[in-house]
């Protein structure tokens, strides 16, 4: 790129710090990190002579109110009510993006995710009714989540042990995992039902696809709107990170410029031509991927690892390890996630190859699948949200929390020793073109690879 480009110009100096970061906070593997590192820290407080205070800081309440409105809620409601919301906001992102530009686009090549992913949302869930007892039936939604950082990021651990195809599988997969798991929460975890707070809801999206038909690109109005959808949601019953998702899925994905300007001699324009041209250049990447690219990192690095630290917890003793173990809901949610899984996903890849649904990518092997199956039982974040709105008793909700992160460790540590030994046998398919790469990974992958490409150039 010219060095007189005005867009250049104009973000020359804070990119040089931007984009070093940007490399390092956009990768899958560091969040999954952040996500350990909370949960591991949340476990040292939780069995430490501060427990007690820990807790007390998590139970403390905030109140908000707007107008006629008033949210009155623990720290720990805030968390998984509220700063949830903006990580499923990017869910609803990477959804959309997929959708639009994605894999899932294409029916032949979403097939094989997308069947692989529903067996291994609908197998973990009959499993787990068939071993919890009557008053555990409740958590059958509890291993069916796959967490999309934590296992991205043990695949990532391999290198490359393993072929590269592999990891957008297990990217779109999960990808699907996250919108089945928005809809048992929304279906299926709404303990009851105020109608007319729904309707004004759904009054606000209804104005919210208005404004988007209008041509109306002021940020500030949608995220009022997207605010107000979220109390809407929250007086509705229904929970209320759906807002989230909601907005994230009314972004829209493809630019409003699809070329970028031309580099021009900034000297000769005038400031509205400046203007003009800087506008362009950023309306050249469409508004889910600027959005991701701009939230990812927060949600990546500070609420995921915060709502580990609220939610994890859980005192682990001799007794606690006991009673978990002979709990039947905590028996149901580790059958769930290491065996279910990995058996859903697999069952239900084999029959889509077998039937001429879907074929195997080039260099995946059935190894790799039965791997690939193993770490999608990392239910972590999102199991432990729905273990939140599933159980009403605090002990099981406590033995359930200690299944899922013994489960998730459980799963990983075989998909590591599954995928270790199954070999990268896929053969060097040659250069690989930034167009390609934008079109098969998310965004948030995508857009360091997109700056270092513009610099570059």
């Amino acid at each position: 790129m010219s060095d007189h480009h005005p867009a250049s110009l104009a973000e020359r100096p804070i990119e040089r710090i931007r984009r070093p970061i940007d490399r390092v906070i956009h990768l899958e593997n560091i969040s999954g990190f952040a996500l350990i590192g909370g949960a591991v820290l949340a476990l040292v407080l939780a069995n430490s002579l501060w427990s007690e205070s820990v807790a007390h800081f998590w139970h403390q309440h905030l109140v908000v109110s707007v107008g006629p409105w008033v949210v009155d809620e623990s720290l720990v409601h805030w968390v998984n009510d509220a700063l949830m919301a903006i990580f499923f906001f990017v869910a609803g992102l990477e959804i959309k993006r997929e959708l639009v530009a994605g894999d899932l686009r294409n029916p032949r090549k979403a097939a094989l995710p997308v069947v692989a992913a529903i067996g291994g949302m609908v197998v973990p869930a009959l499993l787990f009714v068939l071993v919890a007892g009557s008053e555990a039936r409740s958590g059958w939604g509890v291993p069916m989540a796959t967490d999309i950082a934590f296992a991205v990021g043990v695949l990532t651990l391999l290198g490359d042990r393993v072929p590269s195809k592999l990891k957008m599988l297990l990217l779109t997969l999960a990808i699907v995992d996250d919108l089945g798991a928005i809809i048992v929460i929304a279906v299926f975890y709404t303990a009851s039902l105020n109608v007319t707070a729904l309707m004004v809801g759904v009054g606000i999206v209804g104005a919210m696809v208005v404004l988007r038909a209008l041509g109306v690109w002021w940020m500030p109005i949608y995220v009022l709107a997207g605010t107000a959808l979220w109390f809407a949601l929250f007086e509705s019953g229904v929970h209320a990170t759906l807002a989230g998702v909601i907005c994230g899925l009314l972004a829209p994905a493809k630019p409003r410029r699809p070329h970028e300007t031309s580099a021009v001699a900034a000297e000769h324009l005038t400031v509205e031509e400046l203007k003009s041209i800087v506008f362009d250049t950023r309306e050249s990447r469409s508004v889910v991927d600027r959005l991701i690219h701009g939230i990812h990192p927060f949600s990546a690095l500070l609420i995921v690892p915060i709502f580990a630290m609220a939610n994890t917890g859980v005192p682990v003793s001799l007794g606690a390890i006991t009673a978990s173990a002979g709990s039947s809901a905590s028996q149901a949610i580790a059958v769930g996630l290491v065996v279910g899984k990995p058996l859903g996903i697999t069952l239900a890849a084999f029959l889509a190859v077998k039937g001429g649904l879907a074929s195997l990518p080039d260099g995946i092997t059935w190894r790799h699948m039965i791997g690939l199956g193993c770490l999608g039982g990392i239910g972590f974040t999102v199991s432990l949200f729905i273990t939140e709105l599933a159980f009403t008793s605090e002990t099981i909700v406590d033995e359930a929390k200690l299944s899922v992160l013994a489960g998730s460790v459980a799963a990983a540590t075989l998909g590591v020793l599954i995928l270790r030994g199954a070999g990268n046998i896929q053969t060097d398919p040659g250069p690989i073109s930034f167009r390609e790469l934008d079109a098969t990974l998310p965004a948030s992958l995508v857009a360091p690879v997109a700056a270092e490409r513009v610099h570059t150039n």
